[in-house]
């Protein structure tokens, strides 16, 4: 192990994968709730573009699968008109836009959603 913390080539996240038990739902979710650019689908799988990196919807293997930890995080410019237009397209609301921690001159503030599979998503913005 090496004291240099960026020993790797590592540039950036390429993709980010969500479980769903609908691809078709899904794919109308996050392009028309979301709000997400639609790349294309593929047999068990559909690709959104998030200002260039990769979301990845794939079917679940089984369905007992049940989303458990992972949390994608959009950053808007504008989380509160973004929160309230998610909302009024059926987004199931978590917790509505708050306070989550003073950054130097800034505060992080977050909403948090379900999908209709389960899976947590925030958006979030720095004021």
């Amino acid at each position: 192990m090496t004291d240099n913390p960026s020993f790797s080539s590592i540039r950036r996240i390429g993709q980010i994968a969500l479980s769903v038990h609908d691809l078709d739902r899904g794919v109308v979710f996050y392009r028309d709730v979301v709000g997400l650019k639609f790349m294309f689908q593929a047999p068990n799988v559909a690709f959104f573009d998030v200002a260039g990196i990769r979301l990845m919807l794939g079917l679940a293997e089984s369905t007992e699968f049940k989303p458990e930890g992972t949390v994608v995080y959009f950053d808007t410019a504008d989380l509160d008109a973004d929160f309230a237009a998610m909302r009024d397209r059926g987004a199931e609301v978590e917790q509505a836009p708050h306070f989550i921690a003073k950054l130097g001159d800034k505060e992080l503030w977050m909403g948090f959603f379900r999908d209709p599979f389960g899976n947590l998503f925030a958006l979030m913005s720095e004021r």
